[in-house]
């Protein structure tokens, strides 16, 4: 398989999940501005949305978002627990929350990654980013993963959109329940091994 990924992008959550499950993977690196790869191929010619991430399976098939992207992994080893299976409730649980933070979360971050996106612009949705995360806060309890004990593939993605809040002005610090959350994944020897990788890329 091949990864298509941007250091620090959304395709850093199945960037993680790859390592977390030890599949076999080539990374490649895309340039968003250019929409070109390391090597200079035409990105858009794999995915012609134009962002990341993509999996190119070795049949040659491409998948795209993230959210189906990780569902995908997971299932490839369901023995590793980071998504319940098919046609359980906990598997429609999890894709309540991969389909919350990609709406709810992820792209209430896009205004803030825009320059032309005015201070009063920012201003609300940095509160509509406050408000839900009182709601994952409260809807998490004591749980050390949004699944409860188990990490799966939907905290993966929740630790990447929280790692955009730091050079993006958003603080998390009146949610200390989250900065443990943030904590707890990096903790992780495969979550680790993603972000050296991907400081790696970006210095390369």
């Amino acid at each position: 398989m091949k990864l298509y990924f941007s250091p620090g992008a959304c395709s850093l959550s199945p960037h993680i999940v790859l390592h977390e499950l030890g599949l076999s993977f080539e990374p490649v690196q895309v340039d968003l501005s250019s929409k070109k790869t390391k090597d200079g191929s035409d990105f858009r010619k794999i995915n012609p949305k134009g962002y990341v991430p993509a999996l190119q399976l070795d049949d040659g098939a491409i998948l795209t978002e993230g959210p189906a992207i990780v569902q995908y992994l997971a299932d490839q080893k369901p023995a590793a627990g980071l998504a319940p299976a098919n046609g359980t409730f906990a598997r429609y649980r999890l894709q309540e929350w991969l389909n919350f933070i990609s709406t709810e979360l992820h792209k209430q971050f896009s205004p803030l990654f825009n320059p032309a996106s005015s201070d009063a612009l920012k201003q609300a949705q940095q509160e509509r980013l406050a408000e839900r995360f009182r709601q994952i806060v409260a809807a998490m309890g004591t749980a050390p993963y949004l699944m409860g004990d188990q990490f799966t593939v939907a905290d993966a993605y929740l630790y990447t959109v929280l790692t955009w809040a730091g050079f993006l002005g958003v603080d998390l610090t009146p949610f200390p329940a989250l900065q443990a959350f943030m904590k707890r994944v990096e903790a992780r020897p495969a979550v680790r091994a993603t972000l050296a990788a991907e400081r790696a890329a970006k210095k390369a």
